[in-house]
């Protein structure tokens, strides 16, 4: 309980943060911490700020991908160098240590996959950045795969806040965990049927 409200109090100052004037700089902050400790995703600046300024949009979205891919290498070195010291108890105070066990000996093979799946859709990526550097996944391959899996994110939701608007909003909102969901089906079920041709 005191958790899910110091988490609400987080929230709601984080979407304050999203209206001021420096409402950039923050957005590249919290995109930054949120690939590797931060438990509020960047979406909830992203949103408004491209609503309030839609013909910024693109650079939006720009910020947001690029901080989120840095901080994801943050991820990465606590991963590869700190996990006994700072990831396994981070991990264990946002509850996600099992759910990084699990995820831990797909890697071997999946590794790319992964990364960009989590990159993607509402998944926490900082358990997958911190994975990553774990199991001292190819940095290339991380590196890639996060820059398209954080840039199809970020830039989708603001192609559809720009040319949707308000409206797009409250369905991105209420939706976006299926939403995500369903687009990665929908792009792995694609590249296996360029494999079957």
């Amino acid at each position: 309980m005191f958790f899910t409200r110091q988490l609400r109090l987080i929230y709601d100052k984080v979407l304050h943060l999203s209206g001021s004037k420096h409402a950039v700089l923050w957005l590249a902050v919290f995109s930054f911490v949120e690939s590797s400790f931060f438990p509020i995703p960047p979406d909830i600046m992203l949103i408004p700020m491209i609503l309030a300024t839609p013909q910024q949009a693109w650079k939006i979205a720009g910020i947001c991908t690029l901080s989120s891919v840095i901080g994801a290498y943050l991820g990465y070195v606590i991963g590869y160098y700190f996990f006994a010291l700072i990831a396994e108890p981070l991990l264990n105070f946002y509850g996600y240590l099992d759910k990084f066990n699990e995820f831990k000996h797909l890697y071997t093979e999946y590794g790319a996959w992964i990364v960009f799946g989590a990159g993607i859709t509402p998944f926490p990526y900082k358990i997958i950045t911190i994975a990553s550097g774990v199991v001292h996944l190819n940095l290339a391959i991380f590196t890639i795969a996060s820059i398209l899996a954080r840039g199809m994110r970020f830039y989708v939701i603001a192609w559809l806040l720009k040319k949707y608007g308000e409206k797009m909003r409250t369905f991105i909102e209420k939706n976006l965990g299926w939403l995500s969901v369903l687009f990665l089906i929908l792009l792995i079920g694609g590249f296996a049927l360029l494999k079957l041709f």
